[in-house]
């Protein structure tokens, strides 16, 4: 045969499935994932069995880690030492399982993360709870198989007398699967498994009754009811974790935030450093400083705040950005019958008992057999002590040891296991005394084998060995809970004041779409004149507004979309500075252009709530003579993408957006020189993205170019054309008139040959109570100002004065006031 034909063909997706399918399951069965009836991975099971088998217990002095994992990877764990030992030191550490298994000696970690000693220096033995893993062990109560060598033999599964899976938890990732069961109260669990056997058809919701939720080691608030039933419930689900803090006086009115209980598995000093990140990167205004100050009293973490800052504040807002606060997710998945899966509590519960119930089968078999064993032979032994003559003399004249045996087996009817019991008896056992006490051990024994035969025959009986077992461990080692549980999931609100500097800024907007934040200081090195901040060649101030870092700013398009811009996201510059385009800091549309700047100030959302609809209204005038009143309450979020401010028709545009704080009037001006004073309490409130109703009655053609809000008779109107012409007209000629109307001239426009045109149509219009600068910007971009004074005082239907020179090819298309100061 040649070497070719030795050789099978094999695809390759046959051979790596099979081969990654096997080492799959080997590290789901083998490594990662706890066996429900113990709740042990296999490395933690072989420790604590090498441990007990070389005599490491409780009673004992401690002993070297490293002879533990020696014995372990020599005996059971064909691995290297360094998983052995991490194994063995989370077993022994206090924070991370509830009830440690592994009495440790010297340095095995902290919650710092700090590393604990190498084994060659730490010591260890069983704790005393360990002991009820492992009891009963040496009573054939579990199967055990053989080492990976054959030289000796192990636990398939610990006896478990308490159940450990719940009480301690477990955390591990294998092979498409991963396990999160967190702690949980020793007595509760075991009221729950008593309840449980008591009355097998128990739902979930009553087992919560007595295991309300999980019991971390490191305490804590725990959150989310509805969390932990679906966990309870399904084997996955999702609770909160919050610190345990309180707010301490100190002297000087100052205050400091202190914290005694963080959450699970969270490294403190990585907590302590983010805390302290948060007050160095001046992300959170108010703390002056972070301080660790765990000991021997336990942990104590001092958050340091400065005078009059808001403790609450800085505290929900630490609890938001740090780990103060986490999300845990059950995941509670163990090894059932060679396979992963995933359980809820009453079946944890359920498989524990039924493990109980076979340990407990198992015992009792071996403690029978052990009695009636001990019967057998005390049988012997007093019926050789009533005819002690007649064996002694058959043993005298007996040959040797197996011919005494053989005698007495033929002549008085002994079976062997009497006989040789017969032979093995000591001299003073022939004491009177020692014959009553035969008789009375026969005695007991024959009750105890009458009790075990009790228990096997009944299920109920056998239940109640449990409980009480159960309920001894519960006793000796329960303690209290030490996690407080909260039904519902409390909202974390941050105030903007804790996180943002409270700083008085000015805010420029340039009609080109520049944005820039200047803190007063910049603004008065440079000068302190507001139409001097820093712009791009051709483009000029359209807003400049005084506000603070807290205030908001609500940016309005002409196509109905708003936008939240909260001034302390704007970017800061220097006054001369030109700013950075808006579309940098908004998703705003090329398309869409700005039209409105409402400023909102903190806490005002929530008061125009309260007001209902006496609170404040924004008003819109639409290009086609629509008017709509809306609450500024509607306009409450916290969205920084675009939200629909108003319905817009095709070929219709928003032309002007203000706040009204009650209702008013509103004059309204057309392009074509009408106008018309009327009630803002005759346009009735609509919703956000209603379309408004109808403010004045348009000739075709025609389009409003500007709402101006308007109450009393003060001041005067200014109107101003294409063309540059300007007029003034007192408030007091325009008559108050219905909604809807086509309203009264405001403007005329002089036509004929040998007239000097004054316009096209109007660019703008302003309420002048005092006098005020006015910019104009022509169509090519070219920018002129011009004094309201400039324009002359008259009546309605006036043709105006030049106020600004224009070609007739490069007419005004824009008009605003220079700057606007908000």
């Amino acid at each position: 045969m040649g070497m070719l034909e030795q050789f099978l063909p094999a695809f390759l997706e046959e051979v790596v499935g099979d081969r990654f399918g096997r080492y799959s399951k080997y590290i789901i069965q083998d490594r990662a994932i706890p066996d429900v009836r113990d709740g042990l991975k296999p490395v933690q099971r072989r420790i604590l069995y090498a441990m007990y088998d070389a005599g490491n217990t409780p009673d004992k002095p401690y002993r070297k880690s490293a002879k533990t994992v020696g014995d372990v990877m020599g005996n059971y764990h064909p691995h290297g030492d360094s998983s052995i030992y991490d194994g063995m030191v989370r077993m022994a550490q206090p924070w991370k399982i509830a009830h440690t298994l592994v009495d440790g000696h010297g340095n095995w970690g902290s919650m710092d993360d700090d590393p604990p000693a190498a084994m060659r220096y730490t010591e260890a033995r069983l704790s005393a709870i360990a002991l009820e893993l492992l009891r009963d062990i040496d009573k054939r109560t579990v199967p055990f198989k053989d080492n990976f060598d054959n030289t000796t033999k192990e636990p398939v599964v610990l006896p478990a007398r308490y159940p450990n899976l719940l009480v301690n938890g477990v955390s591990g990732i294998s092979a498409g699967f991963a396990t999160e069961i967190p702690t949980h109260n020793l007595r509760e669990i075991i009221d729950a498994c008593t309840a449980l056997m008591d009355n097998p058809e128990m739902t979930t919701a009553e087992l919560m009754t007595i295991v309300r939720g999980p019991d971390l080691p490191t305490g804590g608030i725990i959150m989310g009811e509805e969390g932990i039933r679906e966990a309870y419930e399904t084997g996955k689900g999702k609770m909160y974790i919050r610190s345990k803090t309180a707010i301490e006086e100190m002297r000087g009115g100052k205050q400091q935030i202190v914290i005694t209980e963080i959450p699970y598995q969270i490294v403190k000093s990585k907590l302590v450093n983010a805390i302290d990140n948060l007050r160095l990167e001046k992300k959170v205004e108010g703390i002056a400083e972070v301080r660790d100050e765990s000991g021997r009293n336990g942990l104590r973490i001092v958050v340091e705040l400065k005078k009059d800052a808001d403790a609450e504040g800085i505290l929900a807002f630490l609890l938001k950005k740090t780990d103060l606060q986490v999300a845990y997710s059950f995941n509670m998945v163990a090894i059932v019958n060679k396979a992963p899966q995933q359980l809820g509590l009453k079946a944890i519960l359920s498989a524990y008992i039924a493990h109980q119930v076979e340990v407990v089968t198992h015992r009792t078999q071996y403690d029978l057999e052990k009695a009636e064993d001990r019967a057998h032979v005390l049988e012997g032994l007093v019926k050789a002590l009533n005819l002690l003559d007649a064996v002694i003399e058959t043993i005298k004249a007996s040959k040797n040891r197996q011919d005494a045996q053989n005698n007495l087996v033929a002549k008085f009817g002994f079976s062997e296991r009497q006989a040789d019991a017969i032979l093995t008896l000591q001299l003073y056992r022939l004491t009177n005394l020692e014959i009553n006490s035969l008789e009375k051990e026969h005695a007991e024994t024959m009750k105890k084998i009458s009790q075990l035969r009790a228990i096997l025959a009944s299920p109920k009986k056998l239940h109640g060995v449990i409980k009480d077992e159960l309920g001894e461990i519960r006793g000796k080692y329960g303690i209290d809970r030490r996690s407080v549980i909260q039904g519902e999931v409390e909202e974390l609100k941050v105030n903007l004041e804790v996180t943002v500097p409270a700083e008085e800024v000015i805010v420029t907007l340039s009609r080109q779409g520049y944005v820039k934040r200047t803190s007063q200081l910049s603004f008065t090195r440079s000068g302190g004149d507001l139409g001097s901040s820093g712009v791009k060649e051709g483009d000029v101030i359209r807003w400049s507004l005084q506000l603070n870092t807290l205030d908001s700013l609500l940016l309005f398009t002409q196509k109905g979309q708003y936008y939240l811009l909260p001034v302390h996201q704007i970017p800061e510059f220097k006054w001369k500075d030109t700013g950075t385009a808006i579309v940098n800091v908004l998703p705003l549309s090329k398309d869409d252009r700005l039209v409105g700047v409402v400023p909102v100030k903190p806490g005002e959302w929530a008061q125009a709530a309260e007001q209902g609809e006496d609170g404040p209204a924004l008003v819109f005038v639409l290009r086609r003579g629509q008017v709509k009143r809306t609450l500024l309450a509607e306009y409450a979020t916290s969205r920084s993408t675009a939200i629909a401010a108003c319905k817009v028709a095709d070929g219709d545009e928003i032309r002007t957006v203000y706040r009204s704080e009650q209702p008013q009037e509103l004059v309204l001006v057309t392009e074509q020189g009408m106008s018309i004073r009327i009630q803002e309490g005759e346009v009735s409130l609509q919703g956000r993205v209603a379309g408004g109703v109808r403010g004045i009655a348009l000739k075709e053609g025609d389009y409003v170019t500007d709402g101006l809000p308007v109450s009393g008779d003060e001041g005067e109107i200014l109107v101003l054309s294409d063309y540059g012409f300007a007029k003034r007209t007192l408030l007091f000629d325009y008559p108050q008139q219905g909604r809807g109307g086509k309203g009264i001239q405001t403007f005329e426009f002089k036509e004929g040959k040998r007239v000097r045109p004054n316009g096209t149509r109007l660019i703008a219009a302003y309420h002048v109570k005092e006098a005020i600068e006015i910019g104009a910007l022509t169509a090519s971009g070219a920018f002129a100002a011009f004094h309201s004074d400039d324009a002359p005082l008259e009546d309605r239907r006036a043709h105006g004065k030049a106020v600004v020179a224009t070609d007739r090819n490069d007419l005004l298309v824009e008009s605003f006031k220079k700057p606007l100061q908000g």
